[in-house]
């Protein structure tokens, strides 16, 4: 297995939050998300093409969303999109896991990347994600850690970003990592996938 990490695991100076998260769920209308956290959609392009990534399908040219998580709500699960998607960063930090499957049977690639504003310790303002791989995204656990002991930065404790999806996102092209897959990403018996279960469904 390739690990690369790209994080600073260290509260940012850089780390403002200029809007509190129950602002952005009420005035931006997020709803919850089956991956975790808060979304809304924001744009579905009516151009079509047809999707070199989903078997020549008619999909929109692009689709966007806001995506939120919060203290309440620090998790993502895994999961895949056809499509290639770009995040753009608005507010606050979010760490990002990449599984990309092996070839001819080989280990995966793992990135863990970070989205913030301290761009002197490697966090990145924009995250591109191609085609079939696997993504999480959490909130660092000392934010969340710093929130818990004082209560105030809860609601200042998250990350919106904004998603572009492209070709569009189809929930036809979309699926959750489950336990057995993530087993078998990995060679029999290397027990690497267990630093992950708690971040898929079950089968």
């Amino acid at each position: 297995m390739t690990l690369t990490v790209t994080s600073a695991m260290i509260p940012s100076q850089y780390s403002s939050y200029a809007i509190p998260n129950d602002v952005l769920i009420n005035q931006l209308d997020l709803r919850k998300h089956i991956e975790g956290g808060y979304y809304a959609e924001t744009d579905r392009q009516s151009e079509v093409i047809r999707s070199p990534f989903a078997d020549e399908a008619l999909r929109p040219l692009a689709t966007t969303i806001y995506y939120l998580l919060t203290y309440d709500y620090p998790d993502g699960l895994f999961h895949m999109n056809k499509s290639a998607t770009m995040h753009v960063l608005h507010q606050g930090r979010v760490e990002y896991t990449l599984i990309t499957p092996g070839v001819n049977g080989g280990p995966p690639t793992v990135e863990v990347k970070v989205m913030g504003h301290n761009i002197h310790a490697g966090e990145v303002l924009q995250l591109h994600v191609g085609s079939n791989i696997w993504k999480k995204s959490r909130l660092l656990p000392e934010d969340v850690a710093q929130a818990r002991l004082d209560p105030s930065k809860q609601q200042h404790t998250g990350c919106l970003i904004t998603e572009v999806v492209f070709p569009g996102f189809h929930w036809e092209d979309h699926q959750f990592l489950t336990k057995s897959t993530l087993k078998a990403l990995w060679n029999v018996g290397s027990p690497e996938w267990k630093r992950w279960v708690r971040y898929v469904k079950e089968d």
